[in-house]
């Protein structure tokens, strides 16, 4: 199997992981506890109260909001929004509908509303964290956030702000003060956690190493390793001793083989380690 079918396949597996993560978080801990915390999901929520109609739940009203926004989106934005969204946006308006159909909950999972807060958060930030990584996404305000941009000029991070506290604040007056404040609070987790899960899933090890072996530190990194490496002349302020300076960037899991082998084979060298979370090239992110 070539390496761009490998990682086309990799990528469909990581968007119906992502999806099923954000749909699971959504309609088992979300929708139960009215935990509206912006996007379509909390709007979704406000609606299935304001509405007493026994057939328009929270997961249909989810579905036709999903389903509207596509439409607004290839109408209004030309499709830039990809073929990614669009897929992730359906599969998880479905599969939210049948965990109605298939597993229907008349309240909360359990009575501890902070425990069920956690997942309600951490569900759909871990998801949607990882749809992020290979540029899709379940949709929803993100399009609307896109569509007033073009048309205000407004910055998309900041209409999706406004319109994520607008919806949760909104659950202090459709429900209750306790409700809108869980709402409020989860909206606040979200966003630390959506960042913090990103920037992890993309955290590498930018090694910079000075030794007086470069031949055999690179050809452990190219050969072993698998990943490229570049070396130049360095001279040492002290001593005027020359050395060399090995950059290579490596996944944490590599990271500590290098360490164990330069620990053998090369006890002199001096090795800088560096976290990094937005590495563009072969091999890791896209420019």
């Amino acid at each position: 199997m070539d390496a761009s079918r490998k990682e086309k396949i990799q990528e469909f597996l990581l968007m119906n992981i992502g999806t099923v993560l954000v749909s699971a978080g959504v309609y088992f801990f979300k929708f139960p506890n009215h935990f509206s915390m912006g996007g379509v999901s909390g709007l979704a929520i406000l609606l299935g109260q304001a509405v007493r109609v026994p057939w328009l739940t929270p997961s249909v009203f989810n579905g036709v909001l999903n389903l509207l926004f596509l439409v607004l989106g290839f109408l209004m934005l030309d499709k830039g929004f990809g073929l990614r969204t669009v897929y992730c946006t359906v599969l998880y308006s479905a599969l939210v509908q049948i965990f109605e159909w298939t597993c229907p909950l008349d309240g909360p999972l359990t009575d501890q509303k902070m425990l069920e807060l956690f997942f309600a958060v951490i569900l759909p930030s871990v998801g949607a964290a990882i749809l992020f990584n290979i540029n899709a996404s379940t949709g929803g305000t993100e399009i609307a956030a896109l569509i007033l941009k073009k048309h205000s000029g407004m910055d998309v991070g900041r209409a999706l702000l406004v319109c994520d506290v607008a919806i949760a604040a909104a659950a202090l007056f459709i429900f209750d003060v306790e409700s809108g404040l869980y709402s409020l609070l989860g909206l606040v987790f979200k966003s630390v956690l959506v960042d913090s899960s990103i920037e992890s899933f993309n955290r590498r090890k930018a090694f910079f190493v000075i030794t007086s072996y470069p031949d055999q530190v690179t050809a452990y990194v190219t050969q072993n390793l698998g990943r490229g490496a570049t070396v130049w002349q360095a001279e040492g302020a002290y001593t005027h001793k020359v050395h060399h300076v090995v950059l290579t960037v490596l996944s944490r899991g590599q990271a500590v083989i290098l360490r164990q082998y330069l620990k053998r084979t090369d006890p002199q060298a001096f090795l800088i380690v560096a976290n990094s979370s937005e590495i563009f090239g072969k091999g890791f992110l896209r420019a």
